[in-house]
Order: C-alpha cells, then sequence, then structure tokens
C-alpha cells in the first residue's frame, strides 16, 4: 500500500526491517513508529507541551460518537466552535480541490499533522487510499485516536520534514492545519514534493494567514503568554513558523518550484466582519484561512 522508508538509511523496508541496517521497526496497536532517536529527542518537549495544553483543554473527555462525527459536531457538544470552522474547511478541501481529482479514481494521500485522524478517515471514506503522519501518538488527540473509526488507514509517527516514504507515491499531500508547526516552509514543501507523483499536489489548510507579520508576530506572543497563564507552559520549546503572510508564500512558492490557488471558505458573516471590527477596536488583524493548492511548476 505504501512503501516504507529506514528514518536513519533511507532505504526502503523490507517489511518492517532495514536491509541496510538491519533496525526493526514496530507497529504498535496499528501505528508505525519511525522515529529515530534523534528526532524523539529534538521533539520530546514540544509532545509533552502540547499534550500538556491540550489536555488541560479536557479534549480527553470525549467519546467514540464525537470522533466519528468529526469534523460535523452538533453544537451543544465539545469544542464545537473550533470544529465549526474546521467542518467548512473540510467541505471547501473536498469541493474545490479534492472533488476535481476523483476522476483519475481513488487517490493517495499523505495527511500531514494528521492528529486524531479525523481528515484521513473522511478521505478513506470517499475510497482513497491514506497515510494519516504525525509526531503525536497518544490515544485521545493523536494518531491512535484512529482506533474510534470504522475504517483503517495506514499510521505513522513521523515528523512531516522527514517523512519515512518512498519518493513520488502520493497523489495529494495535506497539511491538515500543521503546515504552520514547520521550523522551515521551503525544507518541508520540498520533502512533500518528494513523496509526490509528478502530476501532485500540495494542499494548505487551516493554518493562519495574515497580511502583515507583525500580525502573525502579536498573534504568537498572546499565545504564549494564554498557555503560560493557564497551562503553565509557553509551548515555545522549536522555532515554528506559526504563521504565513501572503508574501511570504509567494516566496517559499517560489524556492520550493511551486504555483499557488488560494480558495477562501466562507465561515458566516460575523467571521467576515471580524477584520472591521478589529480595525475599529484598534486590534490586531485577525487571522484568515485559505484552502491553498500548490502545483509544480512547468
Amino acid at each position: 500500500m505504501w512503501t516504507l522508508l529506514c528514518p536513519e538509511c533511507r532505504v526502503a523496508l523490507q517489511g518492517a526491517s532495514c536491509p541496510d541496517c538491519n533496525r526493526e521497526y514496530q507497529q504498535v496497536d496499528g501505528i508505525w513508529h519511525m522515529m529515530t532517536d534523534a528526532q524523539m529527542q529534538h521533539y520530546a518537549q514540544f509532545i509533552a507541551d502540547y499534550e500538556t495544553v491540550r489536555g488541560g483543554e479536557g479534549r480527553a473527555n470525549v467519546d467514540t460518537a464525537w470522533y466519528r462525527a468529526l469534523p460535523f459536531i452538533a453544537p451543544e457538544q465539545p469544542f464545537y466552535s473550533d470544529w465549526r470552522i474546521r467542518a467548512v474547511s473540510y467541505r471547501a478541501l473536498v469541493q474545490r480541490a479534492i472533488a476535481s481529482l476523483e476522476s483519475r479514481g481513488p487517490l493517495h494521500i499523505i495527511d500531514l499533522g494528521a492528529g486524531n485522524g479525523w481528515l484521513s478517515h473522511r478521505l478513506a471514506e470517499r475510497g482513497h487510499t491514506l497515510a494519516a503522519v504525525d509526531v503525536l501518538h497518544n490515544h485521545w488527540d493523536g494518531l491512535g485516536a484512529a482506533q474510534h473509526y470504522p475504517l483503517d488507514f495506514t499510521r505513522i509517527q513521523a515528523p512531516f520534514d522527514c517523512l519515512p516514504l518512498a519518493d513520488a507515491q502520493a497523489d495529494v499531500v495535506i497539511y491538515n492545519g500543521a503546515f504552520h508547526y514547520a521550523t522551515d516552509y521551503v525544507v518541508a514543501l520540498r520533502e512533500a514534493l518528494r513523496v509526490l507523483k509528478p502530476n501532485g499536489h500540495v494542499m494548505i489548510m487551516d493554518s493562519p494567514m495574515y497580511r502583515y507579520a507583525a500580525s502573525g508576530q502579536q498573534m504568537v506572543r498572546e499565545r504564549m503568554a494564554h498557555f503560560e497563564q493557564q497551562h503553565g507552559t509557553r509551548s515555545d520549546s522549536l522555532p515554528f513558523q506559526n504563521f504565513l503572510t501572503h508574501d511570504l508564500l509567494d516566496e517559499i512558492g517560489e524556492a520550493a518550484g511551486l504555483s499557488w490557488r488560494l480558495h477562501t471558505p466562507f465561515y458566516g458573516v460575523k467571521w467576515a466582519l471580524r477584520p472591521i471590527r478589529a480595525r475599529l477596536r484598534g486590534h490586531r488583524e485577525p487571522a484568515r484561512f485559505h484552502i491553498i493548492v500548490g502545483e509544480r511548476n512547468s
């Protein structure tokens, strides 16, 4: 289904073994654990901080029915305001980016920053072959949460800037609310392009975008202060990029050899009026979210 690479040697595995270094990789509870010792050490504090914040928000206290409904949960259910946005984004992703590719037949799609696997589950329902990739593997907010879904898909614990996947396997690579967690956007995109087929597409959804970098920087300061006050950690152990601007998107597209198309979902009138309210109140501009589709320059 998917050809895995040894993350140390970058050689295709034979079964669960690397023919070059003889390392064995384990699939535990359906998850391929494909991070090197150095990668685990690099991400250890981030994982601990992230789980502290998410656990403190109560995200472990949900049931199977909640997971299976994602992203279309009811208003009375936990975290509805978050998932209402993601539901609109998902519909826009399918209608404006995925549906036009489905005439090719079932797609091979890599879901980067897959979290609890909701997007992989939804796209698997549409008949596609999924690889869900994340550094988190807990059973409530990470890859282990896929135990709640009726459909199976490949789950891989790995960072998305060093994918343990062989070249040219995917039709689509989707950064699922995760692109802003890259420490280097160009490095991340080049890795996505490596695993894409020549006519494949990169898609970015639910990453915050601003007109001005100063607005994004202010957002990061506000978020870190909130996390520290509420959860005792600033969650800033790694130098993530955290946001996009239109100028930055153009720059990284040129560096990676990609052309972009932006689709802007409609999240409702109140959402559309947020920039006006922010200006009137003297606040920073609010983030915007787009479905961003990249194709290789010809």
